[in-house]
């Protein structure tokens, strides 16, 4: 099972979103091909009613504290409930890469 994958699985079992998108962005930085180490999430979910996005945040680091503790090195997250989502329906773009090898 991919990292991806496993943090896929994670957020839905914890939040049991109505959209969830987990986009690997490795690529996009200075690490080897195939490195699953840099992640774009979406999540919208009624469980973040009344809640900040610090907490929001936090929630979710909590669920994916084996991945950020080990092989999971950014996390770009993008937290909404579903009225939210619905107003925007798309999440900011990741910026680029500036760290590194300067890739």
């Amino acid at each position: 099972m991919t990292i991806q994958s496993e943090v896929t699985t994670a957020l839905e079992a914890a939040f049991q979103p109505s959209e969830l998108i987990v986009e690997n962005e490795s690529y996009r930085h200075s690490v080897p091909p195939d490195s699953e180490t840099h992640f774009k999430v979406v999540l919208v979910t009624d469980q973040f009613a009344g809640e900040r996005s610090v907490k929001r945040h936090q929630r979710v680091y909590g669920v994916l504290a084996e991945w950020l503790a080990g092989p999971v090195h950014a996390l770009a997250l993008h937290t909404y409930t579903p009225e939210e989502w619905a107003e925007t329906l798309t999440a900011p773009n990741s910026p680029d890469c500036r760290g590194g090898s300067g890739k």
